[in-house]
């Protein structure tokens, strides 16, 4: 891949990195506004924590991506 190709994808990935955060944070905020009402669904808060769990994966896994290889 050419330098502009990889630096394009970075690109890319970087914006998609800061989607998935913004969604990873607005989940939280969901989240924690369900549990101070008290009368929340067990099962969707479950739902979402789940969710917010498998966007943290995804944001991990993008980061290692744009984490460059050190060779020791």
């Amino acid at each position: 891949m050419t330098p502009r190709g990889q630096m394009e994808q970075e690109d890319v990935l970087r914006v998609k990195l800061e989607v998935l955060r913004r969604e990873h944070r607005d989940l939280d905020q969901a989240i924690h506004a369900l549990e101070e009402t008290g009368r929340s669904d067990p099962l969707r808060l479950r739902r979402l924590k789940k969710q917010k769990l498998l966007l943290k994966d995804q944001i991990a896994r993008i980061e290692d991506q744009l984490t460059p290889d050190i060779i020791a």
